[in-house]
């Protein structure tokens, strides 16, 4: 019964903070309007591993650190 109850609490206070704040990332239309590149140009850089990149649900997402990387590269 322990066992369940502290569960049941982990499940609470990550319910509590939310996705976001569990993923460190950007969503794909936030990094398409901040490079401002098409569907196709992220899949290009996610194939050419210059961008991280996890699949949550249904929802991509992008490591900022490549993001920033990428910025001041020039993209």
């Amino acid at each position: 019964m322990q066992l369940l109850s502290d569960f049941k609490a982990v499940l609470a206070a990550h319910n509590n903070q939310g996705i976001a704040a569990a993923v460190e990332g950007y969503r794909t239309r936030d990094v398409r309007k901040i490079l401002g590149c098409s569907v196709n140009k992220l899949v290009s850089l996610r194939t050419s591993r210059k961008l991280r990149w996890k699949k949550i649900g249904g929802t991509v997402y992008y490591c900022r650190e490549d993001v920033r990387r990428l910025l001041e590269e020039g993209f």
